[in-house]
């Protein structure tokens, strides 16, 4: 063995505990660190497993995270609430023949209630020819009908002041219009129908008074270009107006509807609307999820 005679021995053993003392020192702060960083990492993981299994549970019931959001309660099923369809009402001819424009007019009143539960009639001038209804619906009866000789659906203002004499053939019109109706009588005291008081139009007997018009022989003839010739009154034969007219009238106002043959039945009639169509956007229009809206409004949409 040697022997260091010069103190170097002792100063390296010292320096050899000083390096062990600080080694253990260092060791012990350095696991100290890892033991820490090891804890933030674990709750960091903790915590990122809770938020994605929080969001699994939201995509499969998205629902409920709408209820968190909203702080309420409100039912995951959305469910459509029953509405009663609207059931068109409809004139009923009995089986009597009617042009469209006439049919579809008197399911309108019917439907939409414009007699004010009052009888009524419908004088179609293309077709020349008259359907009296119950106040109900039911018709009555119908027939042809002689009309003003010119055709036109206004009359000429202050016509009912001029004398037959007077008036030229083309103000010879009769007017398309809603008129209350009623029974009166006309000078000689013959029974007729008042249509429009002011302008002079009334319903009446077929008359005769001038047998070069040859009027009972228009009405009978099948076709109705020949059904143009008074002077704006509407004639219908005698049978027609003592079995129908009359009594259908009698004790009562009516309602007369004389449907246009220029103008567009919506620009006489403005509330007027073909049933069928009217009928199926009502119907559309109730068939919604009615709590599709309850939970948008407690949702605060």
């Amino acid at each position: 063995m040697t022997t260091n005679n010069n103190g170097t021995g002792p100063r390296l053993r010292a320096a050899t505990r000083e390096a062990k003392r600080k080694g253990s020192a260092g060791a012990i702060g350095a696991n100290l660190g890892k033991g820490i960083c090891l804890a933030l990492l674990a709750a960091s993981f903790a915590a990122h497993q809770a938020a994605v299994a929080d969001t699994a549970g939201q995509l499969s019931d998205p629902n409920r995270a709408l209820d968190a959001q909203a702080g309420t309660a409100v039912p995951a099923v959305v469910e459509t609430q029953a509405v009663p369809a609207h059931r068109a009402k409809r004139a009923d001819f009995e089986g009597e023949p009617a042009s469209p424009d006439a049919r579809h007019f008197a399911d309108w009143v019917v439907d939409s209630g414009d007699n004010s539960s009052l009888p009524f009639a419908i004088v179609d001038k293309v077709g020349a020819k008259v359907y009296v209804f119950n106040a109900d619906g039911r018709l009555r009866g119908a027939a042809p009908a002689l009309l003003g000789l010119a055709r036109g659906d206004d009359s000429v203002p202050g016509i009912g002041e001029l004398k037959l004499s007077a008036m030229r053939p083309w103000e010879r019109t009769t007017p398309a219009g809603r008129f209350v109706a009623s029974l009166g009588h006309r000078s000689g005291g013959e029974e007729i129908l008042w249509v429009d008081y002011h302008d002079a139009i009334s319903m009446h007997r077929v008359i005769n008074t001038n047998p070069k018009e040859r009027r009972p022989y228009r009405l009978a003839t099948p076709t109705v270009a020949d059904n143009r010739i008074s002077y704006g009154c509407i004639n219908v034969p005698i049978r027609f107006y003592d079995k129908v007219v009359s009594p259908t009238f009698t004790g009562t106002n009516g309602i007369v509807y004389v449907l246009p043959e220029t103008k567009a039945i919506r620009k006489v009639f403005a509330s007027y609307h073909d049933v069928d169509e009217h009928t199926s956007v009502h119907n559309a229009n109730q068939a919604v999820p009615a709590q599709v809206a309850a939970r948008s409004a407690a949702l605060g949409r």
